[in-house]
């Protein structure tokens, strides 16, 4: 009963709509009705801006990290943390609080990492920066970033985690299949800042 219960709360830390709350609160939007509609970090950096972006993202990255340390806050050690952090994955891709949609769980996957493995955490960080920088486009660099993480994770020897790196890229694939076509299509929504933001607009 405990296990089932601490999952569930690790499914509604996961639900908690950063985005909307971020923008209702203090700008007085509804993040799900600009952009892309997402309630997420990447579109909540392009309507709302740098500082509006940055507080969801970190407030998405808790939501995973501290989903994936409930085991260790209660003394649970025969279940494996990495399955708390999914919950917490799956609660933001598809939201109780927001009809069960979400936003495209990169985020909240990186919250999970710091929690299990800081340093790669930090690295699937500095990739994160450095993508979004040269591209200006966050849902690239997620998708550059996972693949080399979850290389990474490999490398390290840990297969297991490395699996999950393997279901998570593929699922955050997925999620961005409109992101792709835009890519594709060179449509694609820009963050306000980074290299080829600052080309288009000169």
């Amino acid at each position: 009963m405990k296990l089932i219960l601490l999952l569930i709360v690790a499914y509604l830390l996961g639900s908690l709509p950063s985005g909307i709350w971020v923008g209702k609160l203090f700008f007085h939007k509804d993040i799900t009705k600009l952009g892309s509609g997402n309630m997420g970090t990447t579109n909540t950096f392009r309507e709302l801006g740098k500082t509006a972006g940055a507080v969801v993202m970190i407030l998405d990255i808790l939501k995973g990290t501290i989903a994936t340390l409930l085991p260790a806050f209660f003394n649970i050690s025969h279940v494996s943390p990495i399955i708390f952090g999914l919950f917490a994955v799956l609660g933001h891709t598809f939201s109780v609080f927001a009809h069960f949609k979400g936003g495209k769980a990169v985020a909240t996957s990186a919250g999970m990492l710091l929690a299990i493995h800081p340093i790669l955490f930090l690295c699937a960080f500095a990739f994160e920066i450095i993508f979004t920088y040269l591209t200006s486009m966050v849902s690239l660099a997620s998708m550059i970033s996972f693949p080399l993480i979850t290389i990474l994770i490999l490398m390290d020897g840990d297969y297991w985690l490395g699996l999950i790196g393997i279901i998570l890229t593929v699922f955050i694939f997925v999620r961005h299949r409109s992101n792709i076509t835009r890519i594709k299509n060179g449509n694609e929504n820009l963050v306000p800042f980074g290299l080829v933001y600052k080309h288009r607009n000169k």
